[in-house]
């Protein structure tokens, strides 16, 4: 049998869709914006509190004069959803780069055919990445409005949470379609 010199679509949605949802997902969980506090009591009106994973900004948006490294007063840092954030949010990232490097090493680059097996087991180790980052994500928005923030504030999510699940959902997607390749495997046995 001749080989074919077409990589597999499942392996090209893959490729795409992982390394979108890497940055994506680093994206958010490098930047302080998971969540926004503002109408702060004793603050003027236009100070925004951008609060992260790992640093809380304040803002003032009439001169955009902004000012990272706030201290924590409230006890934000401490609480559960946060610590396992910052956690998860990392050994994501960590274990999205192997299922990557993997998965290059599964598709059909500079080999006649691909390695299916390989691309099987990428594709699970990148689905496992995307839930990992998905569990914190989810958790944090569930729990935004119980997070202790200023009596009378109000709370609204902030862009990096949506990026940290749109990354997600990304790995996952491209995890599945890598895990199809086990289907080309079991059907070349």
């Amino acid at each position: 049998r001749l080989p074919t010199m077409r990589t597999p679509t499942e392996m090209i949605v893959g490729l795409v869709l992982c390394p979108c949802g890497l940055l994506l997902t680093l994206t958010g969980t490098l930047a302080p914006k998971w969540r926004q506090v503002s109408l702060v009591p004793d603050q003027p009106m236009d100070v925004i509190w951008e609060q992260g994973i790992w640093d809380i900004c304040r803002e003032r948006e009439s001169t955009h004069d902004r000012l990272c490294g706030q201290a924590d007063e409230l006890g934000y840092f401490e609480q559960v959803p946060v610590r396992v954030a910052q956690g998860l949010m990392p050994s994501s990232l960590v274990l999205t780069l192997v299922g990557l490097v993997v998965a290059t090493l599964g598709v059909r680059c500079w080999q006649p055919e691909p390695r299916h097996l390989v691309a099987g087991v990428a594709g699970l180790v990148l689905l496992l990445s995307g839930l990992m980052s998905l569990v914190p994500s989810s958790w944090y928005t569930q729990e935004l409005w119980a997070l202790p923030s200023p009596p009378g504030s109000t709370l609204s999510v902030g862009y990096s949470l949506v990026l940290s699940y749109l990354g997600s959902c990304l790995e996952i997607v491209g995890g599945l379609a890598l895990t199809l390749s086990f289907h080309r495997f079991c059907k070349e046995r």
